[in-house]
């Protein structure tokens, strides 16, 4: 049905905020991806939108992401960003996130157990790919054994780059 201004019904609008809103968050969207987000929106439904966007040229469909099967969407921003990434290597380059961060994709993008999205887990990231994890106040590792020593991780996990000032406040 139609909404008043005689336009697209209002949740075929809404599907379609929600389809460019994983395109801006993500630059890549496929299924598996859609599996941790929280609005009840079919795969099927997404698809459509993705398909009608393609067709207008805003997005491209294609094979972006190894190791994913079925379709995927990008923005074209999106596989520049990814071709640059595949010509440099890693700087060892430790990075703590939140298990709520929309870049917890532990167990969806890497194989192993999924980690919790809620804000009290933390991730130890090792350029991009996970590492370790602090759920219940434990060290798990995610990526089997680690070049780092394990005070290093268990640091990084629990404090990371926090002013000193905040410490105290984090238990």
């Amino acid at each position: 049905m139609p909404d008043a201004a005689g336009g697209a019904p209002a949740s075929l609008a809404a599907i379609e905020t929600f389809a460019r809103a994983l395109l801006r968050r993500y630059g890549v969207v496929f299924r598996r991806l859609i599996e941790r987000e929280a609005m009840n929106v079919s795969w099927y439904e997404l698809g459509r939108v993705f398909r009608r966007l393609e067709a207008r040229g805003e997005i491209r469909g294609g094979y972006f992401v190894g190791g994913v099967s079925g379709e995927q969407f990008a923005l074209p921003e999106a596989i520049g960003s990814l071709r640059s990434l595949r010509k440099t290597t890693g700087k060892g380059e430790l990075i703590t996130i939140s298990g709520a961060d929309p870049l917890n994709l532990v167990g969806i993008l890497t194989p192993g157990p999924r980690v919790t999205a809620i804000a009290p887990v933390r991730i130890l990231l090792r350029d991009g790919a996970p590492l370790a994890a602090l759920e219940a106040n434990q060290v798990l590792m995610l990526n089997g054994e680690s070049s780092e020593p394990a005070h290093v991780i268990e640091r990084a996990l629990r404090v990371g780059d926090m002013p000193v000032a905040l410490r105290q406040y984090y238990a």
